[in-house]
């Protein structure tokens, strides 16, 4: 069997449990947008020198497939819908808790580019907050969303902003946009 089917070539494509939608439905483009992230993440992880989140990265990866699996199950599929459980925003809130604490660590708007992973990684964060949004209109629209999806995105936002910060740090580098303008004032920031 061949990957090139040809079934979309007529501009549909198949949910999980056999449900032919446009291509252009917002439940394609958003569990397409998931998988954007986890490609982009593949390209951080590549890039990144540090063992101990290339090895995050990795594991995050593996939950986006869960995420997107379950972004591309419908309520009225035959295929029951994949679970996301709790545990696994829990488990970013901690990892944004723990680099959070780094020492030196960036705490301001920043400038993405100073050191080549985090750029990437900043990258990751913006396409995450895309998905994001794409899950928000998924929900507004009527559809059924699994609830820790959301929150997943959400907190995955802030801890790839926090990855690229921690790189930066290791590496000596600074991208504070306050800095870089000699803007004075309380540091702030997020990874929006």
């Amino acid at each position: 069997m061949s990957i090139a089917t040809k079934r979309g070539d007529g501009g549909q494509t198949g949910l999980a449990g056999g449900i032919r939608v446009s291509k252009s439905s917002l439940r394609v483009e958003t569990y397409g947008t998931v998988d954007e992230l986890n490609s982009v993440l593949g390209m951080a992880r590549s890039h990144c020198e540090d063992e101990d989140l290339r090895n995050r990265t990795k594991l995050i990866q593996r939950d986006l497939f869960r995420i997107g699996s379950g972004l591309a199950t419908p309520p009225e599929s035959r295929k029951p819908q994949v679970p996301v459980p709790e545990e696994l925003v829990e488990a970013l809130t901690s990892q944004v808790y723990e680099i959070e604490a780094t020492k030196g660590l960036l705490s301001d708007w920043s400038l993405p580019g100073e050191h080549p992973a985090g750029s990437v990684y900043d990258f990751a964060r913006t396409v995450c907050r895309r998905a994001e949004r794409c899950v928000v209109r998924l929900v507004e629209s009527g559809e059924t969303v699994e609830p820790n999806i959301l929150a997943y995105l959400n907190r995955l936002s802030d801890l790839l902003w926090l990855f690229a910060r921690k790189l930066e740090v290791d590496a000596g580098v600074t991208n504070s946009l306050r800095e870089m303008n000699d803007k004075a004032g309380p540091k702030w920031s997020r990874a929006w």
